[in-house]
């Protein structure tokens, strides 16, 4: 039984997500088709209104790409970029087993939020 909570938390460890990650992975999904960076961080700030600067959203793709979470291709190039194509991400099948686990994890636990903890009055 330990060996299996041990194997257990170890994969946990992997596919858990910090808080920006979780952010930029799910406006990923969003932006399906068309996820690329001033894209995701114009997403971002709209749907969130909160600033994210292009180089925080760059390391934190870098991230999430080389965990698996993230896979990337190139766009073709056009002269509006000066020939440079364009990055676009999309969700790998870990990536998405990474947000479901986040979900789930979120989930138990508002589930288990006792409503007056919540209650303002």
């Amino acid at each position: 039984m330990c060996v299996v909570l041990l194997h257990n938390s170890i994969n946990v460890k992997k596919i858990q997500l910090g808080e920006f990650e979780e952010i930029v992975l799910l406006t990923v999904g969003v932006l399906h088709g068309n996820a690329y960076g001033v894209n995701i961080k114009d997403e971002i700030e709209q749907r969130l209104n909160r600033g994210v600067t292009i180089g925080a959203l760059q390391i934190t793709l870098r991230r999430l790409e080389s965990k698996g979470f993230l896979k990337s291709k190139l766009g073709d190039s056009n002269e509006n970029r000066r020939g440079r194509p364009k990055l676009f991400f999309e969700i790998t099948a870990y990536g998405k087993k990474a947000l479901k686990y986040t979900k789930e994890s979120r989930d138990e636990l508002w589930n288990a939020l006792p409503k007056l903890v919540l209650k303002l009055n």
